[in-house]
């Protein structure tokens, strides 16, 4: 009687033993190898970008860039790749290495440039504001005296401009040093 009660699962069907963790993690993981153009420029040297099945994973894929997903990626470069694989021209140029060189440069510009030009965006400079006129009538002692006394304490900017002024514990601002430029000369 217990037997009917309880049949045995079906043999066909597939318990996955980590509720699909694994799966997850090898996709997540494969996805992310494709913000690398030499990786990509392997699979097609390799020729996985002319199976039929390869191609329908890729489309498989896409699900990465939904919001539910997208969080857990690292490198949003991967997102634009798994884009551009969807066109048979960007996979069958990706063979070639100078469109490999070409892909990876532009990589490489986007990555050098991407943080200033967004900051340029995001953080806008408040335009200079006009010196303040010095009063003409009145002697240079008598003006710079009264400017003293009546001037209001340095106020420190509520929101620096990013790596180029550090405020410290004591309020006063520290210039940014670029050692590129600092006359320090290198052996070569």
């Amino acid at each position: 009687m217990s037997d009917v009660e309880n049949p045995p699962p079906p043999s066909g069907s597939y318990k996955d033993p980590d509720d699909g963790r694994q799966r997850f993690l090898l996709e997540l993981e494969f996805v992310q190898c494709l913000a690398n153009p030499t990786y990509i420029h392997y699979l097609a040297q390799n020729r996985y970008f002319e199976d039929e099945a390869f191609i329908g994973y890729l489309k498989y894929l896409q699900y990465w860039q939904k919001p539910e997903y997208v969080k857990f990626i690292m490198y949003p470069h991967c997102l634009f790749f798994l884009e551009l694989l969807q066109n048979a021209n960007f996979r069958n140029a990706m063979a070639h290495p100078a469109s490999k060189e070409l892909v990876h440069r532009q990589q490489f510009f986007f990555w050098k440039s991407y943080r200033n030009n967004r900051l340029k965006h995001i953080l806008p400079r408040p335009p200079p504001e006009p010196p303040a006129a010095v009063n003409q009538a009145a002697p240079p002692i008598a003006a710079a005296t009264s400017t003293l006394t009546t001037a209001a304490p340095p106020t420190i900017p509520t929101q620096a401009p990013p790596m180029q002024q550090f405020v410290g514990s004591t309020g006063a601002s520290i210039q940014k040093i670029d050692i590129r430029n600092s006359g320090i000369r290198k052996r070569k």
